[in-house]
């Protein structure tokens, strides 16, 4: 990501047309904006950082998220820059994830004091952070001069980039992930890169081990824990070692107590990347948070340890291996997955073929969706008025009755399929509010950060109308809620059926509605209980 080029007239990928300028770009259309950054600031997003700058070209403002990281070399309040990546909406705001950046030479200040018309635009206020964003630091970081900067004149290639991330994502163990990440490290090994295994879970399978054969390993770190010697990866020794290239196996995988600073492998992995380290990595589709629910209901079988969305949807590439159920139970009744003693109940419980086929299709539908934007450029640049079914804007609207999770995990996966924003409403009521609300809307919010979905609570002493009021201020196209619950609704309203009211009301105003019948699976993930204790119960 550090250096790209800008042709005179931009029309990369086949024809894809690029806005110029703030004002001129809409949602889900590509942007090639020059302009200054007027502020920085570094927000959570999800259980994990993100560092945000508020681009400002004359004509508008444009926000740019860099997931996962505290800083961007070079990026800081004053900075001038060109960026390249699809807008999209972030709350009403426009903003940019993980954008192509290049930092520029300073305008002259006869010119910086001039936008693109000529006129002299008005100082621009530092923006508020992008909706369903927690602030975790306001001050910006004093302007200083960029290690990268060019001389004047000249345009400045030299950005510190955060690393390039690969994953390699299967419906399930035994699909040959593992082995795919391998044979793509020695290709680029072949080809002269400097590559490095943090750490391969080879699950003693001679196929897998063998494909690491001619690979540098990094030592795992020993750490001691309940009485077992267990292996981590060292993360300090791999960005010691600082190759071009470093495996990093299992994605969602839980680190050992005192194994390093981070509970969850994939914090490390955004550390690798934060220092510059391409990272290729693996993770099974059930581990992601939006989806784990629906597979333990499918599966009988708890996710234990899981991995936000946004981390997934950061990688550069996204490549599914797949395997047909029939291939997968071949392969355990070889033992080429399990050990012989565990092959008989992982064919009759989670390896049954119903099973497999559902866990196929989540994967499949999960890339589809990340490789639809193409189609979506496509159709954008046709000679039409008509609106088009692609731009849904949806809500999740939610209480604090047991199931309400759910309800946002299922939102986000709709909202996913749409390639939309996912908005989740919760409406306060003061005569009905409760000291317990608080903790189960404090999980509620950490559900919604971890499925990338912005999080609104408002006031309202009639619910019903207060969603739909926040439908219409949101432009929102689709209001997911959950099957009625009559006497926490009654207590909320008076008396009557808020599905019914809600629908009424969203039928007058032109947005649809989907009811999710509310489902409490005991297996799953309990209200208010911390990642540490989901994994030793």
């Amino acid at each position: 990501m550090s250096s790209f080029g800008f042709a005179g007239a931009v029309t990369p990928c086949g024809g894809r047309s690029f806005a110029r300028r703030v004002e001129d770009a809409i949602p889900r259309a590509g942007v090639v904006v020059s302009g200054t950054v007027r502020a920085v600031d570094t927000v959570a997003y999800g259980s994990g950082p993100a560092y945000c700058c508020t681009l400002d070209d004359g004509t508008g403002q444009l926000e740019l998220i860099f997931l996962g990281r505290t800083s961007v070399a070079g990026l800081i309040v004053g900075a001038r820059c060109t960026v390249q990546g699809t807008a999209r909406l972030a709350g009403d705001r426009l903003a940019v994830w993980n954008p192509l950046y290049r930092l520029d030479a300073p305008t002259p200040p006869a010119e910086a004091n001039r936008g693109p018309s000529g006129a002299a635009p008005a100082a621009a206020p530092s923006p508020p952070p992008a909706r369903g964003v927690e602030t975790l630091r306001q001050a910006p970081p004093e302007p200083r001069a960029s290690p990268s900067a060019a001389e004047p004149g000249e345009v400045s290639d030299a950005v510190e980039p955060a690393g390039h991330f690969r994953i390699y994502l299967g419906a399930t163990a035994g699909v040959g992930k593992t082995v795919a990440m391998l044979d793509e490290a020695l290709r680029r090994q072949q080809r002269g890169a400097d590559v490095v295994v943090g750490i391969v879970e080879t699950h003693g399978r001679p196929v897998t081990r063998a494909r690491t054969a001619g690979l540098e390993v990094v030592p795992r770190r020993p750490v001691r824990y309940r009485g077992a010697m267990l292996e981590e990866m060292d993360l300090d020794a791999v960005i010691r070692r600082h190759p071009q290239v470093v495996l990093v196996d299992e994605l969602a995988h839980t680190n050992v107590p005192g194994s390093g600073i981070h509970e969850k492998r994939w914090q490390d992995v955004l550390q690798l990347l934060e220092a510059g380290i391409d990272v290729i990595s693996t993770v099974n589709i059930q581990h992601l948070e939006s989806i784990a629910d629906a597979v333990e209901r499918i599966t009988g079988t708890a996710v234990r340890e899981r991995v936000p969305d946004w981390v997934v949807r950061r990688a550069d590439q996204i490549e599914l291996v797949d395997s047909s159920p029939e291939q997968l139970r071949r392969r355990m009744l070889h033992g080429n997955i399990y050990p012989p003693d565990k092959v008989p109940q992982a064919l009759t419980n989670f390896f049954r073929v119903e099973n497999l086929i559902a866990l196929r299709e989540l994967a499949l539908r999960f890339l589809a969706d990340e490789t639809e934007e193409e189609l979506l450029e496509y159709l954008r640049g046709a000679d039409t008025d008509e609106v088009w079914d692609t731009a849904e804007r949806f809500a999740a609207a939610v209480t604090t009755a047991p199931g309400t999770d759910a309800i946002i995990r299922r939102a986000a996966r709709m909202a996913a399929r749409n390639k939309a924003d996912l908005q989740v409403v919760h409406v306060r009521s003061g005569d009905t509010r409760r000291p317990s609300d608080d903790g189960r809307l404090e999980y509620l919010r950490q559900v919604a950060s971890g499925v990338g979905a912005g999080w609104h609570e408002i006031d309202g002493d009639e619910p019903g109308r207060a969603i739909i009021d926040f439908a219409r201020q949101h432009q929102i196209t689709q209001i997911v809620i959950g099957s009625t619950q009559r006497s926490r609704w009654r207590e909320l309203i008076g008396g009557g059926s808020v599905v019914k009211r809600i629908s009424r009301l969203a039928a007058e105003a032109g947005v649809d509605v989907r009811i999710i019948a509310r489902r409490r699976d005991p297996a799953g993930v309990r209200p208010g209980e911390t990642a540490q204790q989901r994994e030793t119960r």
